[in-house]
């Protein structure tokens, strides 16, 4: 067999120093030949990223040391390289897509420029060239919208998109190797199967090899040739995928492939207190053009929706990236401004001044689908939990509200004693339960949670699905549970809404949704998630 294209070999990674060290990577090993895929999978803390990272040099040196190993690319030892010899590396042979996209991209820089400034630096290519290039990669990672929109900043994008700006600028020099760190977390089952179906073509075209990380388990079956588990900074089991998924001999390897959500949501009650009822709802961002910014145009991000959630019941809204969910979401609790009607345990939210929704705000909460991005840095997990304890005035002293913190974190499965610490120092599944103990300590009876399981493991999101099962049972809870993952929105929702470009396109009971789809494009959105995890969920054959 010939060289590979990377080679790893008994690579460690340190961070600190001791008696503080910790050791993340341990002795890992593995290789990637010419226009192959190898997936690297694992939970959360497991090493994967950091081990890609050390690949490019990306780590925090010198906090972050390697004592031992060797990383080979055609043959040239990368560890000791200079760094000026990794930089003609980095974006021109070996490219990577970072997982989170909005952290990735640079807030105060255009799309066009950060896509651009890879062709710049390596290709040196005059402006002309580069926009005609530019062009054509967002056209290759189906983002032809954005063409009329090359001077838009990240944020006016949303998730799927910015992710798959990413995917651009990473395949703008045609790289021997592209490392993909979760690429598809941010994105939803329709435009999942684009991107894997382009980075399959790219890779035929390119003769690109692959290192693909993720906990997605049914990507890794239909994209890799190769897979290696991580657990605790070790490589427990590695081998051919098929052989892999079909025989795992590692103890941790089998409870990986076990561990998915599961079961249904316990039967609510049908004709349970209406919690929240909306009628109409539209929300429109005006296109703005000229020097006096005259309105040209609207983008119809919710366009006449109309729904019901009552207590004790969940409503699952799933479409696809840019269909209008997250506006949704925003529109019901009043943080993005609607029209239409919007009542709250028959009251007209509508009708209410910012002043008058201040008590109702107790009553309506919301989870974000990156709980490290809105998790404040420098506040303790005691001070981001009873922020809304301070603001409500609830608990009185701060021993007592300490009380409150400790009982809310408990609920959610974690220590008391952990309100302590920073976000930084807990995983991401354990970060997601911090923010919904901070969403549950004022006791509501509406809960948004938008993409709350995307960024997480299988094992986690399993975790997660039941824990938020179990909440709402208890306190009777009323969710909108925003999701692209229908194996997650089958497992928690009794009713569905499927949204594109703002508009409903079906709406009714979970079982019939799932089972009996009434419209096209809901049947495209089930075929593309069953087509590429049918093994996994049987849904259909159910």
């Amino acid at each position: 067999m010939s060289e590979p294209l990377l080679d790893v070999r008994d690579l460690s990674v340190t961070f600190g120093r001791p008696p503080r060290e910790v050791q993340a990577v341990r002795g890992a090993s593995f290789s990637i030949n010419p226009g192959e895929t190898v997936a690297l999978v694992g939970e959360s803390g497991s090493g994967k990223s950091v081990s890609a990272l050390s690949v490019l040099k990306l780590l925090p040196y010198p906090n972050a040391r390697h004592p031992s190993g060797s990383i080979r690319y055609r043959g040239e030892e990368l560890i000791e390289a200079h760094e000026s010899r990794i930089r003609e590396i980095r974006g021109n042979n070996i490219a990577m897509i970072f997982q989170e996209p909005l952290t990735s991209l640079n807030p105060l820089h255009s799309i066009e420029r950060q896509i651009s400034e890879v062709l710049f630096v390596h290709k040196r290519m005059g402006r002309r060239l580069a926009r005609e290039r530019v062009e054509e990669l967002l056209r290759l990672v189906g983002l032809e919208e954005a063409l009329k929109r090359l001077d838009a900043y990240p944020h006016e994008f949303s998730g799927g998109q910015q992710q798959r700006v990413m995917i651009a600028m990473a395949l703008a020099n045609e790289p021997d190797l592209l490392i993909a760190d979760e690429p598809t977390t941010a994105l939803d089952v329709t435009v999942q199967a684009q991107i894997l179906k382009l980075l399959k073509e790219l890779q035929a075209q390119l003769g690109m090899a692959m290192l693909l990380i993720t906990h997605d388990l049914g990507i890794v079956r239909r994209m890799a040739e190769r897979v290696y588990v991580m657990n605790q900074g070790a490589i427990v089991e590695s081998g051919p995928t098929a052989a892999v998924f079909a025989r795992p001999s590692n103890p941790y390897t089998k409870r990986l492939l076990a561990a998915e959500p599961r079961g249904r949501p316990q039967p609510g009650p049908a004709d349970g207190p209406m919690v929240i009822e909306a009628h109409d709802v539209k929300v429109w961002f005006p296109i703005k053009k000229g020097v006096l910014g005259r309105v040209v145009d609207h983008v119809k991000a919710v366009d006449g929706i109309t729904l019901s959630v009552r207590e004790g019941r969940t409503l699952g809204v799933v479409g696809e990236s840019g269909s209008g969910k997250s506006t949704l979401g925003r529109a019901l609790l009043r943080l993005e401004r609607a029209d239409g009607a919007i009542s709250f345990v028959g009251r007209d939210l509508q009708a209410l001044s910012p002043k008058e929704m201040r008590p109702l705000r107790r009553e309506m909460q919301i989870v974000f689908q990156d709980p490290f991005g809105s998790l404040s840095p420098r506040l303790s997990v005691g001070d981001i939990i009873g922020e809304g304890l301070k603001v409500h005035r609830v608990g009185g002293k701060p021993a007592e509200r300490r009380d409150l913190i400790g009982d809310a974190l408990e609920e959610v499965g974690l220590d008391p004693a952990m309100q302590d610490r920073y976000p930084h120092e807990f995983s991401g599944g354990q970060r997601q339960r911090i923010a919904i103990a901070r969403a549950l300590i004022l006791k509501p009876r509406f809960i948004v949670l938008d993409e709350p399981t995307s960024a997480l493991d299988v094992s986690v999101q399993a975790q997660i699905v039941d824990l938020l099962r179990g909440l709402q049972r208890k306190h009777d809870l009323a969710y909108l549970f925003i999701s692209h993952d229908l194996k997650v929105v089958r497992a928690m929702a009794h009713d569905v809404l499927v949204m594109r470009r703002g508009q409903v396109v079906e709406q009714g009971p979970a079982d019939e949704i799932f089972t009996a789809p009434r419209t096209e494009y809901t049947r495209a959105l089930m075929a593309a998630a069953f087509e590429m995890k049918a093994d996994e969920l049987g849904v259909v054959a159910r």
